[in-house]
């Protein structure tokens, strides 16, 4: 969450400090795990996967009980799954003729977790 009211603070001169560079380029990891981050927090970016998710993370759900549950329609539910399932944030099993949707594994839950707690902590503080 961003705080419109901290500003910015900037150097009052400029110092390169090396060892410090040093350091941090050789722990940079590389553009493509970068990148793969960078994608997976798009797909964390929206609301309606955010819901989903959230409720995922307190049991597995169809299509239809995810849609009751939201109030959408279960074609916009399924589009969203979709997007999560590419990106390998859930995972689905098939019982019958229904479809059970879950977080793909407990690094999911964690990182949802944790973006929870960190939101949560700012809005208490």
């Amino acid at each position: 969450m961003v705080r419109e009211k901290d500003p910015v603070e900037l150097c009052e001169v400029t110092v390169i400090h090396e060892d410090v560079l040093a350091r941090v380029r050789e722990k940079m990891p590389d553009e493509t795990p970068v990148y793969e981050v960078s994608e997976l927090f798009k797909v964390f970016g929206d609301s309606t996967r955010a819901r989903i998710l959230c409720a995922l993370n307190i049991e597995e759900m169809c299509v239809c009980d995810l849609a009751a549950l939201l109030n959408m329609t279960q074609s916009a539910i399924s589009h969203q799954l979709r997007v999560l399932k590419a990106a390998r944030i859930v995972k689905s099993r098939k019982e019958g003729r229904v479809v059970y949707y879950s977080l793909d594994d407990g690094h999911i839950a964690q990182i949802f977790a944790m973006a929870f707690d960190h939101v949560m902590e700012e809005m208490e503080g």
